[in-house]
């Protein structure tokens, strides 16, 4: 007999809801088998729930990883599913280097402000 897991292994085995699950079967990212109102898990879906949450903490959107996951089984297969990912992994990196710029702009400008304050309550003579 094929080896399943249920939604409460998998729950416990990624630390995420069942509500999750759910939202990722609902959004045709996994199709666990269903016996009655049971799902059964397959090694591939776990995997692709692996990969999945792995997308997730990178930052991808469900709709890429759907593209991502849809590259894959359809052709060309996975190389270019892996050309695929390249590509959003270099558009996730550059998000990122620009978020980074942003807050560095936001801490400079947050000293600033704080060291205008500083001054002030120097001048006013308030001791901090």
């Amino acid at each position: 007999m094929d080896k399943f897991y249920t939604i409460t292994e998998l729950t416990r085995e990624f630390g995420v809801s069942t509500r999750t699950l759910r939202f990722y079967e609902d959004e045709g990212l996994i199709n666990p088998e269903r016996r009655g109102r049971t799902r059964l898990f397959r090694p591939a879906d776990r995997r692709l729930i692996q990969e999945i949450l792995r997308g997730r903490r990178i930052g991808f959107t469900i709709a890429e990883i759907r593209d991502i996951i849809r590259v894959y089984k359809d052709p060309p297969g996975e190389v270019g599913q892996l050309e695929m990912l390249m590509n959003k992994v270099i558009e996730k990196r550059e998000e990122l280097r620009q978020k980074r710029r942003d807050i560095e702009e936001t801490l400079a400008e947050l000293d600033n402000v704080e060291e205008a304050c500083l001054t002030r309550l120097a001048e006013i003579g308030v001791g901090t």
